[in-house]
């Protein structure tokens, strides 16, 4: 027979307002590293291909305005 009781490690508080979700945030928040932010690289033209643009979608992206309407 399978037990369907389910235990979780920390009761789910229902009655929390935002400044227990920051405090909960908080916690939590060493627990997240950030990765290092890496720049990204130019890629060199010569290791571009298989791209083609139609004709048709040059022009009419070459007829848009560069800051919209």
């Amino acid at each position: 027979m399978t037990n369907l009781k389910v235990h979780s490690p920390a009761p789910a508080d229902l009655e929390g307002d935002l400044a227990a979700l920051r405090v909960d945030c908080a916690r939590m928040a060493p627990h997240w590293a950030v990765p290092p932010h890496a720049a990204p690289r130019p890629v060199p033209p010569s290791l571009i291909h298989g791209v083609s643009v139609p004709a048709r979608s040059a022009r009419l992206l070459d007829a848009m305005s560069d800051y919209g309407d």
